[in-house]
């Protein structure tokens, strides 16, 4: 067998096989023989076709299954011993006027490859690594709302501006249709005034513009997407289900053994303490992973490569247990792009860099992620005994392990690319953060 590769271009080649007689005639001889002792043809007892007739009536489909079988096996070994790195799977070449019984037997795979390209980790760059903080005006909003969420609640006949109601956003054209529980102070100044007097059953209408001070809470309160909520301006609905004015609680030493475990926090300045750990805890994981977005739009920005994209968008059409139609595919493959470009940057940035994920990794890894989660309901100090345990049950699963994988590389990325980069370190508030995040 002859098998050659005609390059396109950088990306792109095809594989070329040339099937003679002597390939495959051994294998087709050997499935005749094996074919006799049961064909069934009429006139014949089984067993006692002739060989001729065997032939005929099976050799067609046993030449075809046994060529494709020779050529597939070829096909395997020769991208392994060309060490071929390849995007997608090979693709035969349809010819609708192929003749099985020529001579000589041509087969053509078109094939995708990765393409070559350098990366610069240590290239000038704009990023920021943000350092938020927790402000006094959002500690002490937050010591307002525990005191609120564990106060008692009061029902009211009438709202009044320090009421909270439940009810629903909706909207059907806008597909809104959201229950939730707020406070009339969440709305803006001018929008709050329209919640003031009302009483279970009654319909108030806004307009989503100017709702609230923040377009973002749209995202909250109504289930409204990002990419949905700036500018939205339309009326919804609000039906009212419940009013209540709440008495807050007191912050004393039942209050904060409640939230926090026996004798952890004993005074306000120690519960304000607590709340700034927690929040900045939280915001250093929104900062990370801000961080890594803005590392993955500088890479892909700067780092310039081709695609065998006419090549992977037929491709796409293949795979899946639903076969995609052309126009699927191109949809499919601008929304994927991004993601595959990222990809084989980061496969080469963890290869310059000599970074390798081991096994060791990703149960570190998932070790502490479980004793961060473990800590949000209130379980600070697990055993070792407990966590391995429940690192064992969650890495005996490999969707989760394959989840948790792509987090582990994530992050050795970013190690890489904070030490090569060195990113502007900035610090700020919460609010700060979110116009920075958003672009406003």
């Amino acid at each position: 067998m002859d098998i050659k590769r005609v390059a396109i271009d950088a990306v792109n080649e095809t594989i070329v096989m040339n099937v003679v007689h002597m390939d495959y005639k051994g294998q087709v001889a050997k499935r005749i023989n094996e074919k006799m002792p049961l064909a069934q043809v009429k006139g014949f007892r089984k067993g006692a076709v002739p060989k001729d007739l065997v032939e005929k009536q099976y050799g067609k489909a046993i030449k075809q299954e046994e060529i494709k079988k020779v050529v597939d096996l070829a096909l395997e070994r020769y991208i392994q011993s060309e060490r071929l790195n390849l995007l997608g799977t090979p693709l035969a070449k349809v010819n609708e006027d192929f003749n099985w019984d020529a001579e000589e037997l041509t087969f053509e795979y078109e094939i995708g490859l990765v393409p070559n390209f350098e990366i610069d980790l240590e290239a000038k760059n704009d990023i920021v690594k943000y350092i938020v903080t927790a402000d006094d005006k959002l500690i002490d909003g937050q010591v307002e709302r525990i005191q609120k969420q564990f106060g008692k609640a009061i029902p009211q006949e009438v709202s009044d501006e320090n009421s909270d109601l439940t009810g629903t956003f909706s909207n059907e054209a806008e597909g809104i249709d959201n229950t939730t529980t707020i406070a009339v102070s969440a709305f803006s100044k001018k929008a709050g005034k329209q919640f003031v007097g009302k009483k279970v059953g009654d319909v108030v209408t806004v307009s989503t513009k100017g709702l609230f001070e923040d377009d973002h809470q749209l995202m909250d309160y109504l289930k409204v997407g990002h990419e949905g909520v700036h500018g939205l301006d339309v009326e919804v609905n609000f039906t009212i289900s419940a009013i209540n004015g709440s008495e807050p609680a007191e912050l004393n030493q039942e209050l904060f053994d409640k939230l926090f475990g026996e004798g952890k926090v004993a005074s306000l300045e120690d519960l304000k303490a607590k709340i700034k750990e927690d929040a900045e805890a939280q915001f250093a994981q929104q900062s990370e992973q801000k961080l890594l977005l803005d590392v993955q739009d500088f890479l892909i920005e700067n780092t310039k490569f081709d695609l065998p994209a006419e090549f992977l968008k037929k491709w796409l059409q293949t795979v899946g247990e639903k076969k995609l139609t052309a126009e699927e595919a191109e949809v499919e493959y601008a929304r994927s792009e991004k993601g595959l470009r990222f990809q084989l940057i980061e496969g080469k940035a963890l290869a310059q860099s000599n970074i390798q994920i081991t096994f060791e990794d990703l149960k570190a890894f998932t070790s502490n992620a479980i004793r961060q989660q473990m800590a949000q309901f209130g379980q600070t100090n697990p055993t070792d005994e407990e966590v391995e345990g429940i690192v064992a049950r969650v890495l005996s699963n490999q969707e989760e392990v394959k989840r948790l994988s792509e987090q582990v590389v994530a992050s050795k990325m970013l190690d890489i690319f904070k030490e090569k980069a060195n990113p502007t370190t900035k610090e700020v508030t919460y609010e700060e953060f979110i116009a920075a995040s958003y672009g406003e």
